[in-house]
């Protein structure tokens, strides 16, 4: 049954995680030191024209989180591999947390103030609603399990 609600928790996941890669996650902004503003996207930070792949380890996080969404949503007859499947997605959005705070926090240039993007949110909301599809998908084999006893 693929119209069940964890395939709506699984399909805005995947919504979100796709708007935060196009959109741009942060700025630095850098009047003291008398450089521009640096943007910074999920691959790269831009600088005027000049841009520096450093941050690409964010993409990759969030870039393997698209394919395995689609495939959890493709898994419906299998709910045991969809829900491990949802629980590696929730470590790959709490890593991507993680080096967002990194790169963004500890790693900033010198003099330089961080300010995130509301695009950032996106993947703690990709992350809540990969832990409700989770839930639902184990409420549901709990549901068939009952079933299969009663019979």
């Amino acid at each position: 049954m693929i119209q069940r609600i964890q395939t709506v928790y699984l399909l805005l996941a995947f919504i979100a995680a796709v708007v935060c890669l196009i959109c741009p996650v942060g700025l630095f902004q850098a009047d003291e030191l008398g450089v521009g503003d640096i943007t910074m996207y999920n691959l790269f930070l831009q600088q005027g024209d000049v841009k520096s792949f450093s941050v690409w380890s964010m993409f990759a996080l969030l870039l393997f989180t698209c394919p395995l969404t689609i495939l959890a949503i493709f898994l419906y007859k299998n709910r045991k591999l969809q829900a491990r499947v949802c629980a590696y997605n929730i470590l790959l959005c709490l890593a991507w947390i993680a080096v967002f705070v990194i790169f963004g926090y500890v790693n900033k240039p010198e003099g330089a103030k961080f300010t995130p993007f509301i695009w950032a949110a996106l993947p703690a909301v990709a992350l809540i609603l990969h832990f409700l599809a989770r839930k639902a998908i184990i409420h549901d084999e709990k549901l068939v399990r009952a079933a299969d006893r009663i019979r």
